[in-house]
């Protein structure tokens, strides 16, 4: 059982890290988020990378920043609105005669209102520059967070899950020719993730204890049983990493815009910690309270590349159509390796994610010089599959569904509102790990509510 053990610890800090820093887009799948632009949320992701008069190109295609004329600020907002409901049960020592149910109830509904902040400047110059764009955004392109109720079914796999990435990117932008513009950014991303779960210290004792696992069953005349003496243990990890965007965009009249953007891999040298909350009779064994201490751990890894092919025509001055496809290779996140702060390699936590596609498709129509609505649609891949998700993360493949619209308040002022409804496939969880098991079913969905200022000078 001292692998087990070893690796609660270890899969704690593998979950930290990987949850920090699965890269995208918390866009939509896996912990991607694609809230950089309300304009963009009403359109359910169309046109991304060639969207006209939007800051928050900025980082996701810096080509595009030609299409905004004048210098501008813009702050966009959007409130996450997750709800989950799992349907399930567990199992101590799962697949032995020894097994028995976990008891608790389905944990409530593990989402929570975040609210996803992003700010955007973009800079066109003038005299000897012109056709020159600088830009610079500040905006939180991953996240997540889950928290059940204390004493779940689940507990043994997840409490809370709190994770953030801020992103600094600055770009610029060139007009090469009529209608051929091409962008280069820097990012620099720092990532945060507080992570927490039961530790079932009863089963750790009874195992342990001569005569081993036998010492588990109800008959055993040993006193300390499986969820009997419960503990919980707490991973806070964080890491800088560098990265880079380029773009292009080709707009050969005034009716079409292709654009095509590539954000690179970045490189994480994750630092993190253990802590434990254990029952004194875990401290008192020179054994357990080796393999429970808290103390300092880490990881290095790779976050995935996005790539984001986007198209505008517009059908008359009025009225358009956007279109995008995007890939995220998050094939970088098949597995976690953890090591001390020695180097020593202790464990690794297997994810086996594979790359995604991302479509949508969405419209626009100018009522007037101060109206303009919006709405569209879309479908995103899941990077995970039924074998090695985790409630931290009760994800699936999903539909959006968007409107939106702007009200140009006037010629230097303007505001925007979008909505977007997720619908999430039913998502199968099957877990056996640390001596308990996990099986079940998420019923789940979520809705954006997204509001945007720009002001132009």
């Amino acid at each position: 059982m001292q692998n087990a053990h070893n690796l609660t610890r270890i899969s704690a800090l593998a979950l930290g890290i990987a949850g920090a820093l699965a890269f995208g887009q918390v866009q939509a799948s896996g912990f991607q988020l694609r809230e950089q632009s309300v304009k963009s949320l009403g359109r359910s992701g169309a046109g991304v990378a060639v969207s006209d008069k939007d800051a928050s190109v900025v980082s996701l295609n810096p080509a595009a920043m030609v299409n905004v004329d004048k210098s501008t600020i813009q702050a966009d907002v959007t409130v996450i609105d997750l709800d989950a409901e799992f349907t399930g049960s567990g199992q101590v020592l799962p697949g032995t005669p020894l097994a028995r149910p976990v008891t608790g109830g389905n944990g409530g509904d593990p989402g929570d209102n975040t609210a996803v902040p992003n700010i955007a400047a973009v800079f066109p110059m003038h005299g000897g520059l012109e056709g020159m764009v600088l830009g610079a955004s500040i905006g939180a392109p991953f996240g997540l967070k889950t928290e059940y109720e204390p004493g779940w079914v689940g507990r043994y796999k997840a409490l809370t899950s709190d994770v953030k990435t801020v992103d600094l990117t600055l770009s610029v932008a060139f007009q090469m020719s009529d209608g051929v513009s091409l962008g280069f950014g820097l990012i620099y991303e720092r990532a945060e993730a507080t992570l927490s779960k039961a530790v079932d210290f009863g089963l750790v004792a009874c195992s342990n204890a001569p005569g081993g696992p036998a010492n588990c069953s109800p008959l055993a005349p040993f006193p300390i049983k499986p969820q009997s003496a419960d503990g919980t243990f707490t991973v806070d990890g964080d890491s800088s990493g560098i990265g880079y965007v380029i773009g292009g965009q080709i707009a050969p009249n005034d009716k079409l815009a292709i654009g095509v953007s590539y954000r690179s891999e970045i490189d994480h040298d994750i630092e993190g910690d253990i802590n434990f909350e254990k029952p004194a009779f875990v401290a008192a064994s020179p054994t357990l309270s080796a393999v429970f201490a808290n103390g300092p751990g880490g990881a290095q890894l790779t976050t995935p590349s996005i790539t984001t092919v986007s198209l505008r025509y517009g059908f008359t001055d009025d009225f358009r159509v956007l279109a995008t496809y995007q890939q995220t290779g998050w094939e970088s996140l098949d597995k976690v390796e953890i090591t001390r702060s020695n180097g020593t390699l202790v464990g690794s936590e297997p994810f086996n994610w594979e790359d995604t596609s991302f479509y949508s498709i969405g419209v626009e129509y100018d009522f007037s010089d101060a109206f303009t609505v919006r709405g569209g649609f879309g479908q995103d891949e899941t990077p995970t599959n039924d074998k090695d998700r985790t409630p931290r993360l009760p994800d699936n493949d999903r539909m959006l569904y968007s409107l939106g619209m702007t009200w140009n308040v006037s010629d230097s002022f303007s505001v925007d509102a979008a909505y977007q409804r997720i619908t999430i496939d039913d998502t199968t969880v099957n877990l056996v790990s640390d001596g308990s098991s996990l099986q079940g079913t998420y019923d789940g969905s979520a809705d954006l509510l997204g509001i945007s200022a720009q002001y132009r000078f």
